[in-house]
C-alpha cells in the first residue's frame, strides 16, 4: 500500500473522531496528515512526510485553538443573553397610565403595553414619566422612576 493512501485513511479517521468528539487536536492532526499526503503525492521521503505532518499539525493547532476559543466565547455570550421577560429588566419604559400608590398603572416598554406597579408602594408616577424596569412578577412589571 502506498504512503498517500495510508495518510488519507488516517486523516479520514481523525476527521471522523473530530466530528464525534469535537477535540481540536484531532482536527490539527488530520490537517497534518493531509499535508503529509500532499508531500507523499509529490514524491517526498517518509522522513519529510512525517516532518511535514508534525509542522502542519503544530501550525494548525497554533492557528485554530485561538480561533475556536473566540468562536466559543462569542457563542457563550449569545447563550448568556437575556431573553423574554428577563430582557426587560434594566430597560427604560414610559408610563401610559399613571401608577398610583399601591395600585397598578401601565407602561410602554419595547413597543408593548404592560401592567406595572411602583417599586416603592408610596410612589406616584404620572403619565409620560420615564421609568426603569426593576423586576417582574408573572406579567406585572415593577418599575422605579428615573430621576432626570
Amino acid at each position: 500500500m502506498t504512503a498517500w493512501i495510508i495518510w488519507l485513511i488516517v486523516a479520514a479517521v481523525l476527521a471522523i473522531i473530530e466530528v464525534l468528539t469535537q477535540m481540536v487536536w484531532t482536527l490539527c492532526l488530520a490537517i497534518g496528515c493531509a499535508a503529509a499526503l500532499a508531500a507523499s503525492l509529490c514524491g517526498a521521503s517518509l522522513a519529510t512526510q512525517i516532518t511535514l505532518l508534525a509542522v502542519a499539525a503544530v501550525v494548525a493547532f497554533i492557528v485554530l485553538v485561538p480561533w475556536f476559543r473566540r468562536i466559543h466565547h462569542t457563542a457563550s455570550e449569545r447563550r448568556d443573553a437575556r431573553t423574554g421577560m428577563e430582557a426587560l429588566i434594566g430597560k427604560e419604559a414610559r408610563v401610559v397610565k399613571a401608577i398610583e400608590p399601591g395600585a397598578m398603572g401601565r407602561v410602554m416598554a419595547d413597543g408593548d403595553n404592560w401592567q406595572a406597579v411602583a417599586h416603592s408602594s408610596a410612589d406616584f408616577i404620572p403619565v409620560g414619566s420615564r421609568v426603569r424596569i426593576h423586576s417582574y412578577d408573572s406579567i406585572i412589571l415593577t418599575v422605579e422612576p428615573i430621576n432626570s
